[in-house]
């Protein structure tokens, strides 16, 4: 069973398409107009395997923000269908990743049930390669309700804004990975209430 999702969103400050494929290689075509977001989403393919196709035209001129929470959305939008009604997930997944003196944790659960718990730290730089620092939170908080989840960031030590970013990204996306994966003991969906 092929596990792809798409998405697509359109308004008067973005327009936006989105591909996944959940047990792809890791491939990438991401363009974002923004330089940083477009390195963060290739290492979230590459990491989690996901083959992903996504492009946005954004009012740019205007600010980052709406493309960065539009991109969130519609991320989480296509994950959503691909992950279908969820039989056999694991459900769960973790991760800790350190990018050099960075440390993060991410933990989560596909319940389908929106909560996000963030606790970045303290961000010293204010953009990084056109991606507003402040729009970390956002995305995540954006693309956890859309594919909805019960998702926990914490960032455990760290001074270089990059690499506490970059490890942010791949923490989230491990745990996803991991939380995808195919559970061949998993019949049914693994709740009690017999849905997520």
């Amino acid at each position: 069973m092929s596990r792809k999702g798409s998405y697509q969103r359109k308004t008067k400050e973005t327009e936006i398409s989105v591909s996944i494929e959940l047990d792809g290689s890791g491939s990438y075509d991401v363009k974002s107009g923004i330089g940083f977001l477009d390195h963060m989403l290739e290492l979230f393919a590459r990491h989690g395997l996901f083959d992903l196709k996504l492009e946005c035209k954004g009012d740019l001129h205007v600010d980052a923000h709406h493309s960065v929470e539009d991109i969130a959305i519609a991320l989480g939008e296509a994950l959503r269908a691909a992950a279908g009604d969820k039989k056999g997930l694991m459900r769960y997944g973790h991760a800790y990743i350190t990018m050099d003196e960075a440390l993060v944790r991410a933990a989560l659960d596909l319940s389908g049930r929106p909560y996000f718990v963030p606790n970045l730290g303290e961000l010293k730089r204010e953009v990084v390669g056109g991606l507003p620092t402040e729009m970390v939170e956002h995305f995540f908080r954006s693309f956890s309700t859309h594919f909805p989840m019960n998702l926990h960031i914490d960032v455990l030590r760290g001074n270089d804004t990059h690499h506490i970013i970059e490890g942010v990204f791949k923490a989230v996306t491990r745990a996803l990975r991991v939380a995808l994966t195919i559970d061949a003991r998993e019949a049914g969906v693994p709740s009690t209430k017999g849905v997520l």
